[in-house]
């Protein structure tokens, strides 16, 4: 134990430079995570958003740390496999870690699949923003419980890089100090445009999809003899990226399209064009 709070050598050249790359590394990964808290907080009054999202990313960081620490100390036992399916069509071996991952992944592919059905069955986006209003514990318990999912998996691909937990520590309160800033920005820019709330919960659901995928693969799981294999990080990026610009050039288009027919029915010219997308230009 004392290893890792060990202060020797610790503003040694490897470890800043392991300290950035740590910073870096929380930034990457917590881009769901800052996701997550943005939407999750607009369950809650207008007026009080900004301070769920602050306050519920500053307990998180806490309890971050908190979880470092456990993870340092008990980091093997994680690793144990708690119990075993071993039958013809589905076998697995279910550790903590494996657990863990599979709650957050089906619970956050459960909220991107309600807040998407609820986008499409509201009738009024503008005055109705959300499917239930939470109070502003309820919002604080789900940010910071996620947040905590989310970070298990960064947890451990910081500890591969150091075990120093004062190094780690920083990096995980610059990358909170971080998340604080973004929150306001990102919040604002979903409020400014809707079309892209669409796009965040379909990135949720895909992050969603990737935890259970890694969850499988940890535990070793199968299906009539077919083992379950986790998505690549790289393969999972790149549908982030065709998925954003898809997204961005369908809101250009619609745009564009919108401005063209308004121009045309301005000076009274008629337009051939079937009236597909001009509603949810507007939205």
């Amino acid at each position: 134990m004392a290893d890792i709070f060990s202060l020797d050598g610790l503003f040694t050249l490897s470890n800043l430079f392991t300290l950035l790359m740590l910073v870096l590394l929380q930034a990457v990964l917590g881009f769901d995570n800052l996701l997550y808290i943005t939407i999750e907080s607009r369950r809650v009054p207008a007026e009080r958003q900004r301070f769920v999202r602050r306050v519920g990313i500053g307990l998180a960081v806490l309890f971050r740390l908190v979880l470092l620490f456990v993870i340092l100390l008990v980091f093997q036992q994680l690793q144990d496999p708690l119990f075993s399916i071993e039958t013809h069509p589905f076998t697995a071996a279910f550790t903590v870690r494996v657990l863990i991952t599979l709650f957050g992944g089906a619970f956050i592919i459960w909220t991107a699949m309600k807040e998407i059905f609820h986008l499409l069955s509201v009738d009024h986006l503008e005055h109705e923003e959300t499917t239930a209003k939470r109070t502003v514990g309820g919002a604080l318990f789900w940010i910071v419980t996620m947040n905590l999912i989310f970070s298990f998996d960064s947890l451990l691909s910081a500890i591969a890089l150091s075990e120093v937990f004062v190094v780690l520590g920083i990096a995980i309160v610059a990358g909170g100090a971080l998340m604080v800033w973004l929150s306001d920005h990102v919040a604002a820019f979903l409020e400014k445009n809707r079309a892209y709330e669409v796009l965040g919960l379909f990135i949720l659901l895909v992050v969603g999809v990737l935890l259970l995928s890694d969850a499988g693969h940890l535990a070793h799981m199968s299906f009539f003899g077919f083992e379950v294999q986790a998505m690549s990080k790289a393969t999972f990026y790149f549908v982030i990226f065709v998925m954003v610009c898809v997204s961005v050039v369908q809101s250009r288009y619609r745009t564009k399209l919108l401005s063209q027919r308004s121009e045309a029915a301005r000076m009274g010219v008629p337009t051939t064009e079937p009236n597909v997308g001009i509603s949810a230009a507007k939205g």
